[in-house]
């Protein structure tokens, strides 16, 4: 660690020594209030529900389970319980011993003629020391303009300050200057290691299976580690516990169900969710017979599925998985070519929540996430593949401890055995087999324990402090190749048996929030952050793609190391509805991998992946401007972000510092939506952003008689700014004529078989809940023709004095309509 980590560790050890000696003194004279907090037309529990004592104006929000607990004094006070869209709950208690009480929340009711989005009116982004963290709302999600009609949560937090888009079109995002590989993105705990489809276009996330997003990009809390960057965090629905639904759309290329209702009533639930596009079913009718693209196709697909059983008051079950992939084939019978290319992710997760008492939670989970990609290919007999991976089965425990209402401590612990299958290749000609080794994997031990607390300093003062452990060690079986540094042939292989060590790597990880109160609506904060990072992520393009390589840290490539420092000012306005902040950052970053100059993923065989790399270290800094308004008919946000990010390689550049491949100077998001009526909703989306930066050729020669190419700098030349418009417009029947209608048509098919039409009945249930509605955008409104690539083309000759390079462009999407019907019942 560096001298401001070890100084950082020694004042979070301080800090828990203090806290202790307090909270011993504390609890002797003090009561508890615990429990849940719930949705009370559906039992979906509530996560970060504001939970506080009025007369005190202290409280806590409930976790990821929806529970919370207070303790405070002796006394009769007034609980209040505050959601996003719902009632708010409040009762009044006299605290004499401890209770246990659940809540109920009622959704808003809304009874004027206008329609107003309700929204969360408290004041956390201010009084929490939460900094560079963003929770999003999937209703308010839903309403941003779409992507062909497919809402997707990773192109949402694009829009957000210090985020940034990978491309055109692209669900990869760059947060703070750090790369793609630096992000850690969870599914009910699982990790998601691709999460796109279609090459990037469209997310692996069903927006109808997801209750709620936490985007952190900056002082990260104890409890997650193994990545640099930031922190995204899913959570399925659970599923309705009373009664049975389903919902779905019909778009132009994909269609989607979700089923849920209840195992037993008020005790267990479950949720099923399925998506698949059908450009390939609509496509093949319109092919011509023998034509190549009759028997191809490309598709993607994904299955959510989650149960849930409350086995006693203080005993859960939640059993949960997802399953995806992306399927292309083509096939040419006239050339006899065919390619068969599928990637995807797996994950499972069962977790257990245990209460103890009121003060002590626990939740014990057991996780698998897999993911994998295949390339395959052949011609007149001869087949080819080409096949990459990862897969992990993780265990962890984690305990929340409320001692009292200033005061929330969680502690626990993970181990995760990592199985790393890198770039192998196979191939045949009919019964001849080629041999390029055998199939690579890397195996490693991976855990970490940690231990934070977020308390109350004075009533201005709130600190957050961690401490992290991690251990990383490499298994065998493995070989190592050893090259000659000037040749570059090997030299020796050192094999390394079953479960001997190759190389470890372990060290401490502080972190650090805090937040002082100037007055009841603004603070500033700050925030320090250390980070190890055990797996590397060895990508060729300037995208995330699926034929991106995880590798392990071994004896060449070390554990990625970084720092962050931020800090913010935060201010509310007019009682809440407006939100802004202003946060600036710093971010060294050290063990940087990136391929070598020629270096390709298929030089691999027969060969360790590392031993193509080359390490360097980078620094990105910025500042981030945002304010959003919350509440009202018209809502939405804008947000700014100034940014630099640079790397350096002894081996790249000459030396030379260089702008990293997803430096963006500026950066801007408007996102706009207005409730016109309880029928309309109308929305729009305006995004700029500095153009990529590439490498180009600056002059070509011919030396004897060789075409030569001399390039620039790395990453000097920017493409030009890229910018673009969507907009978007809801249609929501009434209901009650879309009853009326379901009468009609009824009415028609009963006259038609002759029955009695007096004994048609809509079911109540069906009216109660039927609701439908039709929505329109248009992406990319003004066509701004976006540059995907720029490529150099020759025109002329040298022989004829008339040549030169002319550069040009290839965009992907034009303006682009697309309609979704949606439907729930």
């Amino acid at each position: 660690m560096s001298n401001s980590s070890h100084i950082t560790f020694f004042l979070i050890m301080s800090f828990f020594l203090i806290r202790i000696n307090n909270i011993q003194a504390q609890e002797k004279k003090s009561f508890t209030i615990s429990g849940y907090v719930k949705d009370a037309s559906n039992g979906e529990y509530s996560i970060g529900a504001n939970v506080y004592i009025k007369e005190l104006l202290k409280g806590t929000n409930t976790n990821q389970y929806g529970f919370y607990s207070i303790t405070v004094d002796k006394g009769t006070y007034h609980l209040v319980v505050s959601y996003i869209g719902y009632q708010d709950f409040i009762r009044e208690i006299v605290l004499d011993k401890d209770i246990h009480l659940n809540v109920d929340m009622k959704m808003e009711v809304i009874t004027t003629q206008e329609v107003e989005v309700v929204s969360e009116k408290s004041d956390k982004n201010v009084t929490s020391t939460s900094v560079g963290a963003v929770k999003m709302d999937m209703q308010e999600i839903k309403k941003i303009p779409a992507f062909m009609g497919e809402v997707d949560i990773l192109k949402t937090i694009q829009l957000l300050p210090g985020v940034k888009s990978a491309g055109e079109g692209n669900t990869g995002f760059y947060v703070r200057g750090g790369g793609p590989d630096q992000n850690l993105i969870l599914l009910d705990e699982a990790v998601v290691y691709n999460a796109a489809h279609l090459f990037g276009f469209f997310s692996v996330f069903n927006g109808d299976a997801v209750k709620s997003i936490t985007l952190t990009k900056g002082g990260m809390p104890a409890q997650y580690g193994g990545r640099l960057a930031s922190v995204l965090d899913i959570s399925m629905k659970e599923g309705n516990n009373k009664e049975y639904h389903a919902e779905g759309g019909i778009g132009l290329i994909a269609s989607r169900l979700t089923i849920q209702g209840p195992i037993k009533k008020d005790t267990g639930s479950f949720i099923i969710s399925g998506r698949r596009t059908y450009i390939d079913v609509l496509s093949k009718p319109f092919a011509k017979p023998g034509s190549p693209l009759k028997n191809s196709g490309y598709h993607f697909y994904d299955l959510n599925a989650k149960v849930n059983y409350r086995i006693s008051d203080k005993d859960r079950i939640f059993v949960s998985g997802y399953f995806g992939r992306d399927v292309l084939s083509f096939k040419d019978k006239s050339s006899e070519f065919t390619l068969d290319v599928a990637w995807g992710n797996s994950t499972g997760v069962v977790r257990w929540n245990h209460l103890f008492n009121s003060k002590l939670f626990m939740n014990t989970s057991v996780i698998f996430s897999d993911y994998n990609f295949r390339f395959g290919a052949g011609q007149s007999g001869f087949e080819f593949e080409l096949f990459s991976g990862i897969r992990d089965w993780n265990a962890k425990v984690d305990f929340s401890y409320f001692p009292n209402i200033r005061n929330e401590i969680k502690f626990g612990a993970n181990y995760i055995f990592h199985t790393f299958r890198p770039t192998s290749v196979s191939a045949k000609q009919g019964d001849v087999t080629f041999d390029f080794g055998n199939v690579k994997k890397e195996k490693a031990h991976e855990a970490a324990v940690y231990l934070s607390d977020d308390f109350d300093v004075t009533d201005k003062l709130r600190i957050h402090a961690g401490l992290r452990y991690s251990y990383f060690m490499q298994i065998g079986p493995f070989d190592r190749y050893v090259k000659d540094p000037i040749s570059g042939q090997t030299t020796e292989i050192i094999h390394f048996t079953s479960n001997q060590k190759v190389k470890d790597y372990g060290g401490f990880e502080p972190r650090l929030n805090i937040r002082y109160q100037l007055n009841s609506k603004s603070s500033v904060k700050a925030s320090y952050t250390y980070n190890l990072q055990y797996i590397h992520l060895a990508s060729l393009s300037a995208i995330s793609l699926p034929t991106d390589t995880w590798v392990p840290c071994s004896q060449l490539v070390q554990p990625q190391k970084g720092t962050q420092y931020s800090l913010g000012y935060f201010r509310n306005f007019m009682e809440n509805k407006y939100e802004t902040s202003v946060e600036v950052y710093y971010k060294e970053l050290q063990n940087q991998i990136e391929y070598k100059d020629g270096s390709l993923p298929s030089n691999d065989v027969n060969d360790n992946a590392d031993n193509q790399f080359t390490f360097g270290k980078g620094r990105a800094y910025g500042a981030e401007f945002f304010i959003k308004k919350r509440i009202g008919k018209f809502n939405g946000w804008l947000g700014y972000t100034l940014s630099y990010t640079k790397r350096k390689f002894p081996e790249l550049n000459f030396g030379r510092e260089f702008y990293a491949k997803y430096d963006r100077r500026h950066d801007v998001s408007l996102i706009a939506s207005y409730d016109l009526s309880k029928k309309w909703t109308f929305s729009a989306v305006w995004v700029y952003s500095t153009g990529n930066a590439i490498t180009v050729p600056v002059a070509y020669y011919i030396i004897d008689g060789n075409f030569v190419t001399e390039y620039g700098d790395r990453n000097a030349f920017r493409m030009p700014a890229y910018h673009r418009m969507d907009i978007s417009a809801t249609y929501t029947p009434d209901r009650n004529k879309q009853i009326e209608r379901k009468k009609q048509r009824l009415t028609k098919r009963y006259e038609k078989k002759g029955k009695d039409v007096s004994a048609i009945v809509v079911p109540k249930k069906w009216a109660k809940n039927y609701e439908s509605s039709w929505s329109f955008s248009v992406f990319n409104v003004y066509n701004r023709h976006n540059p995907y690539i720029i490529y150099f083309a020759n025109e002329g000759s040298f022989a004829t004095g008339d040549y030169k390079a002319k550069a040009k462009q290839i965009y992907l999407f034009p303006i682009l309509p697309s309609v979704t019907w949606n439907f729930k019942f």
